[in-house]
């Protein structure tokens, strides 16, 4: 269809024929990038959702150019298998396509209460979008995290499932303090009102970790925080995310947007770039312990580097060290 300059590059592909956007309660949005045939398999899981609420679904193509993932959804809209709309997000990066999702979500379904995301290599499991719904409900929670349960190419790399690259942040449901990822989200209509767009920072686009910094922002907006542990999403594993350098890499990572979300939310404030500096050198100076007690414990030696390559993404990061993981979608 057309082309909405005006809304930051989004252009809409396709909309469900039947799609009645007043009578949306729950909007569920999915970006993709160059994974046609997962695409069509969380597709399917959300086809196969239980729950007496009316969603929608919102598909973030992310390629502009070749569009396999658009490509492959869009009959599935034209013909009201999947009832929602189908985008293209032109700019670039993981926040571009969030940002482009969450915008339409605003402008086009006026009365919608949760938003939620699931990413495009991960399944829902079939009571997913309404127990994820009912937690925010129960707990009172304006956003609800839930885990992303790792599913490895290979059965005998199911070892790595307990490493913290992986491992959940939470194991029981209940509000918590803080929430890191967007792979399983649920963020009520109200909050991104509040919050305004752009929702995600464009600094983060190839680095990720915008989610990590919106979520750190809502909570200091006054937002509650919750965790469904019962609202598990199924993420596949590509081999190479089990390599020592993968992992290596994404600790860095972690470390700089640590840094770089700490500096965001003491920005202004008396001495903060000293306070988040002497932290991280803190941090270096105990993670060789930190690291010989979970090497002790799980007898892993990437677990036990782990927190040795945070902290020193953290201190790298003092030195404009961006490890962007997502330039190179072919090693992510």
């Amino acid at each position: 269809m057309n082309h909405h300059p005006s809304s930051g590059s989004i252009s809409i592909l396709a909309r469900s024929p039947g799609l009645s956007p007043a009578a949306i309660e729950v909007v569920v949005t999915l970006p993709t990038f160059r994974r046609p045939q997962q695409l069509l398999e969380t597709l399917a899981s959300l086809g196969a959702q239980k729950t007496g609420r009316c969603f929608a679904v919102i598909v973030m193509e992310n390629e502009a150019e070749a569009r396999e993932g658009a490509g492959a959804a869009q009959p599935l809209f034209e013909d009201d298998t999947v009832n929602g709309l189908l985008i293209v997000a032109h700019e670039r990066g993981n926040c571009s396509a969030y940002n482009a999702g969450w915008q339409t979500a605003m402008a086009q379904f006026p009365n919608f209460k949760y938003l939620l995301v699931i990413d495009d290599d991960e399944l829902a499991a079939p009571d997913w979008l309404e127990k994820m719904c009912a937690a925010s409900e129960t707990l009172g929670a304006d956003i609800v995290g839930g885990p992303q349960v790792p599913v490895f190419a290979d059965p005998a790399q199911d070892r790595w499932a307990a490493h913290p690259v992986f491992a959940p942040p939470y194991r029981e449901t209940g509000l918590v303090n803080a929430l890191y990822s967007s792979g399983n989200l649920l963020i009520g209509h109200h909050v991104l009102k509040r919050m305004g767009p752009p929702f995600l920072d464009l600094r983060f686009n190839f680095m990720g970790g915008g989610d990590s910094d919106f979520l750190s922002r809502s909570k200091q907006a006054g937002f509650a925080l919750g965790w469904c542990a019962e609202a598990k999403v199924l993420e596949t594993v590509p081999a190479r995310r089990v390599e020592a350098e993968w992992i290596r890499s994404r600790a860095l990572r972690n470390g700089v947007i640590s840094t770089l979300v700490e500096k965001k939310k003491l920005a202004g404030t008396p001495f903060a770039g000293a306070k988040v500096f002497a932290r991280s050198l803190a941090l270096l100076a105990a993670s060789p312990l930190r690291g010989t007690v979970r090497l002790a414990r799980t007898g892993s030696l990437s677990t036990g580097l782990y927190p040795i390559y945070v902290a020193l993404g953290r201190v790298l990061a003092e030195f404009g060290y961006a490890n962007e993981q997502y330039r190179q979608p072919e090693k992510n």
